[in-house]
């Protein structure tokens, strides 16, 4: 993809039918930039056009398909002239519901080997656990089995905070939810695999299971969904069964801190890594600068042997055979077709519009249709091989390109990377948040403007790009910053603010 820029517009690739507003335009304004050969091109709009928003440069008839990233990203719904701000009300998506896909294997022998520079980190300071899972923080994670004692809970973490600052650990933490009672069929199970999943996570060296004593994820049920656990690592205390559960649970936690004290960081290589990739409030820079930006991480990441989880299924709706082709094998193409075609039926079951999307947000920022963000969000896996799709509340088994069974919503996303073993969640945002997961949660601005006005949210500024900064000095630096952030030396602003939160699921029946 070409990414060249020049005074306030950039076209994206040669094929396309629009080029990209690099800042807001005025009525009449002639807007220049490269062409594919490296002449300048140019148009006069016929409207102010916002920054990051979309300019027509060749005619295009109604009913006729509109390029962008050089894919189609909707039809139009008029006859349009060159000049024109293409948006919503001139192009229409041009997708369709449910869909049959045929498996190509791949035929070329060309080598699909990421190149690896020297330059970049080979290591991480981290840390081994006893079952060979690896963290990058040495934190105690308080788990409530249900949502009735988040508030204990919640007290209990700052009371132990206190209490054991500066013991070996990075700090206590608890992650309020307000599901595990009267919950029942793929709910609850839905529940107890993310809780469950969360209290294996490598961040954690110690965990306390509290429960209440009524509910219907019960400690005993929830223990078989943990599966095998090390008792000096997992606690359990059922709040109804004593007469001070703040006391005893800072008892239980006094335990786990002199367990999790002995653990020390040491070198390893970067294949330990687990990262999740995110966007939310994506706006028209985020597939031009964050998108492929963190694509580049990915790539790098898994070209040294790591892991990279990718969820937002219905945004990879319209981008889905990009991701088809790159399957492993017939089976991981199957597992994608199949993670597609169910979360469309989940659209249809509960007789929602499957191509409700992009957000009201996401359409200020320049995005019209969900081919458009999907051609966008899906730039953050970078060109890895798909090596595995994983179910909602599973843990990543196999180094490379994961994807992940989730929704686009930010929180359950993100909980969910989480729950699949992601070590750091890089965040891209053009509009910004100040949402953080379970793990660290990288912001990364597609713009200038957010990172300097929200500093205290975004970590890293990728609108860069646009400013004459290459690519490969955004991506060694990015990387030094993410083995530093693995390796304790640096922490995200979602650390530093305290802003932790997990999000479940829901698909069901609540008592």
């Amino acid at each position: 993809m070409r990414n060249a820029t020049i005074t306030n517009a950039t076209l994206l690739h040669p094929q396309d039918d629009v080029v990209i507003a690099l800042r807001d335009i005025e009525p009449g304004e002639i807007v220049r930039w490269p062409s594919a050969d490296g002449s300048e091109q140019s148009v006069a709009v016929d409207k102010a056009v916002p920054r990051g928003h979309k300019i027509l440069i060749h005619p295009v008839a109604a009913g006729v398909h509109v390029h962008k990233f050089g894919y189609s990203i909707g039809v139009a719904k008029e006859d349009i002239t060159p000049g024109s701000w293409v948006h919503t009300h001139n192009l229409r998506t041009g997708l369709g519901e449910v869909l049959e896909y045929e498996y190509k294997p791949k035929t070329d022998s060309a080598s699909t080997e990421a190149v690896v520079s020297p330059s970049w980190p080979a290591t991480f300071q981290g840390y081994v656990r006893e079952d060979g899972e690896i963290g990058i923080r040495n934190e105690i994670w308080i788990i409530n089995t249900v949502g009735c004692i988040n508030k204990t809970c919640e007290t209990l973490a700052k009371l132990a905070g206190r209490q054991f600052e500066g013991q070996g650990i990075d700090g206590v933490y608890h992650f309020p939810h307000p599901y595990g009672c009267s919950q029942l069929g793929d709910d609850l199970t839905a529940t107890q695999k993310l809780l469950s999943a969360l209290v294996r996570h490598g961040n954690a060296a110690g965990v306390l299971v509290i429960g209440l004593g009524c509910e219907n994820n019960q400690i005993e049920a929830f223990k078989k969904a943990i599966g095998d656990y090390n008792p000096d690592r997992v606690k359990f205390l059922k709040s109804q069964e004593v007469e001070d559960e703040l006391e005893e649970g800072l008892k239980l936690i006094e335990e786990l801190v002199r367990y999790a004290g002995g653990f020390k960081r040491q070198e390893l290589p970067l294949a330990k890594l687990r990262i999740g990739l995110k966007c939310g409030g994506s706006d028209g820079f985020s597939g031009i600068t964050a998108n492929p930006l963190v694509g580049r991480i990915a790539d790098a990441i898994t070209g040294a042997g790591g892991t990279a989880l990718l969820t937002e299924v219905p945004e990879m709706f319209g981008a889905e055979t990009i991701l088809m082709d790159r399957a492993a094998d017939e089976q991981v193409f199957n597992g994608i077709v199949n993670l597609i075609n169910d979360f469309k039926g989940y659209f249809i079951r509960h007789g929602q519009e499957i191509y409700e999307n992009p957000s009201p947000g996401n359409k200020d920022g320049g995005i019209t249709t969900l081919e458009e963000k999907s051609l966008g969000c899906t730039q953050k896996g970078g060109h890895a091989t798909v090596t595995d799709v994983l179910p909602y509340g599973e843990p990543s088994r196999k180094p490379g390109l994961n994807l992940v069974q989730a929704p686009g919503n930010d929180l359950v996303s993100v909980t969910a990377l989480s729950a699949a073993g992601a070590h750091i969640v890089l965040f891209t945002t053009g509009r910004g948040t100040p949402f953080g997961g379970p793990v660290p949660t990288v912001k990364i601005a597609t713009n200038t403007q957010l990172a300097e006005r929200k500093k205290n949210w975004i970590d890293y500024n990728a609108g860069q790009l646009i400013e004459g900064k290459r690519m490969e000095e955004l991506q060694e630096e990015l990387l030094h910053q993410i083995a530093e952030l693995a390796s304790g030396k640096r922490e995200t602003n979602n650390e530093r603010n305290g802003f932790r939160e997990i999000a479940i699921f829901k698909d069901g029946v609540i008592l």
